[in-house]
């Protein structure tokens, strides 16, 4: 998609890496379901970090309960899994547009 992409292997090097790179990051994706730090504790900490962050939260759960208390607190859009590559490129233009997005 002509992106350069940071990986982060957990909740807590998404937020290390953040804070490092925040000038350099255009939209996290973000999944709901992580190791040591949740999705949505993750999403909390770079939004103290950077309040205007944009955030593409992803899941394979639905998007009712942990997802929805997300997206209410401020996050961008949200993406199902599994999704496609051309789905995802929508939801990331969508959110770099600043347009609301949920994706089922």
């Amino acid at each position: 998609m002509g992106c350069r992409v940071i990986t982060a292997r957990d909740g807590r090097e998404a937020v290390e890496m953040y804070q490092k790179n925040q000038d350099d990051i255009d939209i996290v994706i973000l999944d709901m379901i992580m190791p040591n730090i949740s999705g949505g504790d993750t999403y909390d900490r770079k939004k103290e970090i950077k309040p205007h962050i944009k955030v593409l939260l992803s899941s394979g759960y639905s998007i009712d309960g942990q997802a929805t208390d997300i997206l209410n607190r401020g996050c961008n859009g949200f993406i199902q899994k599994p999704f496609t590559i051309n789905k995802l490129s929508a939801a990331i233009r969508q959110i770099l547009d600043k347009k609301l997005i949920f994706r089922h």
